[in-house]
């Protein structure tokens, strides 16, 4: 089974996508209740992905 990745395993640059993508959601967040940010955390989750690949090896 897969470990789970930390802070760590990402690279430079997928900790700034990361922390800009966050950013954007916070901002969008405090537009209202009813916003989607789901197209901003499968971003997120693609780059989580990724990391965990490269992680494992794979």
């Amino acid at each position: 089974m897969a470990e789970d990745i930390n802070f760590r395993d990402f690279t430079t640059g997928e900790k700034l996508r990361v922390a800009g993508l966050v950013a954007r959601m916070a901002k969008r967040g405090l537009a209202g209740d009813t916003v989607d940010l789901s197209d901003l955390q499968r971003r997120v989750e693609r780059i989580e992905k990724a990391a965990e690949r490269r992680k494992n090896g794979k």
